[in-house]
Parts: C-alpha cells; sequence; structure tokens
C-alpha cells in the first residue's frame, strides 16, 4: 500500500481512509476477503493442489493458506472442497 499511497500523493493513512469509506472495509481486510474467495472458487477444481492454490491466491505457503481459510469460513480447504465438490463445467 505505501508503492500505492506514494503513486497518487496521499498518505497511506489518507489512502485507506478513503477505500475504506468507498468500500466499506480496510484495504488489506477487502484483499484478504477477496483472496479467500478466489481460493475458495480454485479448490473446487479437483486437480488443483492446496500449494498450488495458496501461490495463485497470493499466500506465501499452504499452511497459510489453511490457516486464514479456517479462520474465515470455520471449515478446512479440505473440508471445503469435499463439501463443495468440483466446479460445474
Amino acid at each position: 500500500m505505501p508503492a500505492l499511497a506514494a503513486k497518487t500523493g496521499v498518505s497511506r493513512a489518507n489512502l485507506a481512509r478513503r477505500f475504506t469509506a468507498l468500500v466499506g472495509q480496510p484495504p488489506m481486510t477487502h484483499l484478504r476477503e477477496r483472496r479467500l474467495a478466489l481460493a475458495a472458487d480454485l479448490l473446487r477444481e479437483p486437480d488443483a493442489t492446496l500449494a498450488t492454490v495458496a501461490d495463485r491466491v497470493g499466500f506465501s505457503n499452504a499452511f497459510a493458506l489453511s490457516a486464514a481459510f479456517k479462520r474465515e469460513h470455520g471449515i478446512s480447504p479440505s473440508e471445503y472442497r469435499m463439501r463443495e465438490g468440483p466446479a460445474a463445467t
């Protein structure tokens, strides 16, 4: 976010305030929720490994994604995958 704030010519705090006012949540919360929503979609793909999904959505590793996913959804990625089944084609 510092680079984005610098490019727009505002402080990080001001950018965060404006973003929150416009989007309804702080930038990092929004980013985390978007990443986890994308991860949920990708987990429906039968051949996608947790490590691959983690890499694609910007988590450092499968463990970090798994922990964040469980905090957000209340179930592990593997439980989610079993419940949701493969993506419709």
